[in-house]
């Protein structure tokens, strides 16, 4: 595996020493580990490693800066040949993130902050794994930053034990009592209330020796002096020692009685809790943050609430008198030490994260309407199962609300997504709501199928890359892979795949599906057998409707009672389908019947009942409408009526099927008015039942 880390500098902190530590271990396993920072003293120590280090500004909160080094970052992305890409911090994770959209690198975060709810902090949340350091931090992600819950992994951070050895406590108590704080000088540390609880413990503990490990940043420095002088008025200046910024961290613990972490705020993790812990030294800690995700109180620690010298002097003190409770809580820190922080399962659960983002991806196809096209699609969504399924690929389907029930029992969708774009989620705001909605999914693949405008800028509000599509002037410049639509007179299941194809998926198998249920079977079943209907009866269904929209698709009226009649002549069932719209049509054809006993199934169906009931039928009738795409689907043997239509792109596979149409000037015209309506017309009643007996036979 090959990875980049992105951090603002390699200096002294945490965030540095993690980076470290997995770059060492990451190295030792074989991988191949690039890091990019703005330079700093660990530089050395990480190239000596065997790890590369490449210098680029990534400190500098710059708006211009960014900008500029984003496709520096992505140019050694490339060279590097990186697969995943690990900011840890908000500047390097803004760069890493669109360096990761110009190339294939995943893209991953670790939060080391308890961050402000800010714009500039949403990207920390926008990767596809998102790590965190303890269970306050992953709370806070998912509630302050939306977050899915499904991208966020727990690697708490680590103590390298080969460095940090375990003293025992007795073993180190002397006439001098030795207490640490440990941190940057900022208040956000809370060296001010560890001061004063000093002050109060003082005259309890003659031989108290006080250390102030690190330094201020030179933002702080007035913090610092404040600090400084808060000393020498409580009279500690004698036996309190300012340190500045150590290296040999094991060296100062080696030395120390006690730890404390005065911090005020919610801590990320607490670094020096387990390296103090790891070192046999008890702790003493505020009750913030990831802190006490470590410290169970009076097992392994003692926690103290924030701000409050008076229960911090009171716990140091306790520590200070009772050498056995000393002695109990160092041993069992360090029990915990080695079951849950240890270098070697910090660098096992990154892996794991790596290879989780690796591995599982996810697709979403958009096809938002209409009913006969999502039914259309079910060919390309078989072909994308087959193709992703064994790779861990998940697959979500966004459709429209009138189309949902086509796709509810699909076994190549994982997830079914629902809008409602001509109410709930109508005009740009309905849009937007989607998109983001989209987002919080972090999809790896988009496949727009609808290719209108909609869907083009939902497919770029889905946050993803990779989006295919067709090149159609209609937004389309939002998708990054797409074909030119030149609009070939080419079936409507092969136009698909030649998005597909881009993926390499070719065209094998064109059949389409659907899945109804056994109660959507025994209810036609029902319906046909209250109609008297003999085993021995043949049926052909005919679907007497089209879109409201398209009234010039209808075949005549008379021409539909004369293929009735001449059907019930020869003793078979006719069954009309058709949306409750069409009843009042339905019933002035049944009452237009003297020698035919039909069916009415209009509004009486389901989509799924209604693939059941024209399962059952030897031959059915349609014009350019989803009721002919559902016989394809069923295999039901159709009989095509085309007319403003072009049957060469509109027409659905079968193996068996019969297209009538008329070859007129006009035609095909895509007009949804015509006075005329010739196209239809012509196609006579012989003509259909010439194809029924064809089709029977």
């Amino acid at each position: 595996m090959k990875v980049l880390q992105i951090l603002p500098e390699l200096n002294v902190g945490g965030v540095e020493t993690g980076t470290l530590d997995l770059s060492k271990y990451l190295v030792r396993l074989g991988h191949k580990v690039v890091v990019v920072s703005a330079g700093g003293s660990l530089v050395k120590e990480l190239e000596a490693s065997g790890a590369k280090h490449y210098t680029l500004a990534v400190h500098k909160k710059s708006i211009l800066s960014i900008y500029k080094l984003i496709p520096l970052l992505a140019e050694i992305i490339k060279r590097e040949e990186i697969d995943v890409v690990h900011a840890r911090s908000r500047v390097p994770a803004w760069i890493a993130y669109f360096a990761c959209r110009r190339t294939k690198a995943v893209f991953i975060t670790t939060c080391h902050g308890y961050y402000k709810k800010h714009f500039f902090s949403l990207v920390m949340g926008w990767a596809k794994r998102v790590i965190v350091l303890s269970n306050v931090i992953a709370r806070h992600m998912i509630e302050d930053f939306a977050v899915p819950h499904e991208r966020i992994r727990l690697v708490p951070r680590s103590v390298d034990l080969e460095r940090f050895k375990y003293l025992d406590p007795k073993s180190k108590r002397k006439d001098e009592f030795n207490v640490g704080i440990i941190g940057r000088i900022t208040p956000l540390k809370g060296h001010l209330h560890f001061i004063k609880a000093m002050a109060r413990i003082s005259r309890s503990v003659p031989r108290l020796k006080i250390w102030i490990v690190g330094d201020a940043p030179a933002s702080k420095e007035a913090y610092k002096e404040e600090v400084q002088v808060l000393v020498r008025r409580l009279g500690l200046w004698h036996c309190t020692e300012f340190l500045g910024t150590q290296r040999d961290i094991p060296g100062i613990l080696a030395h120390l009685d006690l730890v404390v972490l005065a911090t005020t705020t919610h801590e990320a993790f607490g670094r020096v809790v387990v390296e103090a812990q790891a070192s046999g030294v008890p702790v003493v800690a505020t009750k913030v943050g990831g802190v006490i995700d470590i410290i169970e109180d009076g097992k392994n620690g003692l926690l103290v609430p924030p701000a409050d010298h008076k229960s911090m002097a009171d716990a140091v003190l306790r520590i200070f008198e009772d050498t056995q409770l000393a002695q109990s809580l160092a041993e069992n820190a360090y029990i915990k030490i080695k079951e849950k922080y240890t270098v070697e399962l910090m660098v096992k659960n990154t892996l794991d994260v790596y290879r989780d983002a690796l591995s599982n991806f996810k697709i979403l196809v958009i096809k938002l309407s209409s009913l006969g096209d999502i039914i259309l699609s079910t060919a390309a969504l078989r072909a994308l199962w087959q193709k992703f399924s064994q790779d861990n690929y998940k697959i979500s389907f966004l459709t429209g609300e009138e189309s949902k029930d086509v796709l509810l029992r699909s076994p190549y969708v994982d997830e079914l997504m629902v809008c409602d774009l001509k109410n709930n989620d109508k005009g740009l705001r309905g849009l937007w709501g989607i998109g983001s909605a989209l987002r919080k999914k972090n999809f790896d693949i988009v496949i727009d199928l609808q290719n209108n405008r909609a869907s083009h800028i939902l497919s770029y509000l889905s946050g993803c890359v990779n989006c295919y599509g067709y090149d159609n002037g209609k937004f389309s410049f939002l998708l990054r892979h797409r074909i030119k639509d030149d609009k070939p007179p080419i079936d409507p299941v092969t136009h698909q795949f030649r998005i597909l194809k881009m993926l390499g998926i070719d065209l094998l198998d064109n059949s389409l599906e659907l899945w109804p249920s056994a109660d959507d079977i025994k209810h036609m079943e029902e319906l046909l057998n209250a109609q008297w209907l003999s085993q021995a009866q043949k049926i052909v269904g005919i679907n007497i409707s089209a879109s409201k929209r398209w009234s010039t698709k209808l075949w005549p009226q008379q021409n539909m009672i004369r293929l009735c009649e001449e059907l019930g002549l020869r003793d078979i069932r006719v069954v009309i389908t058709g949306t409750a719209q069409d009843l009042a049509y339905a019933e002035l054809l049944v009452s237009s019947l003297k020698g035919a006993k039909i069916i009415n199934a209009c509004g009486k169906t389901t989509v799924n009942e209604l693939a059941a009931l024209i399962k059952k039928c030897h031959v059915f009738i349609s014009a350019d409408s989803s009721p002919l795409h559902i016989a394809s689907a069923m295999g039901t043997p159709f009989i095509a009526l085309f007319g403003p239509t072009d049957s060469r792109r509109h027409l659905p596979p079968g193996k068996n099927c019969i297209v009538i149409n008329k070859d007129l000037d006009c035609s095909p015209c895509y007009k949804t008015k015509c006075r005329s309506k010739r196209c239809m017309g012509q196609i006579t009643p012989e003509e259909v039942l010439a194809a029924i007996d064809k089709l029977i036979k």
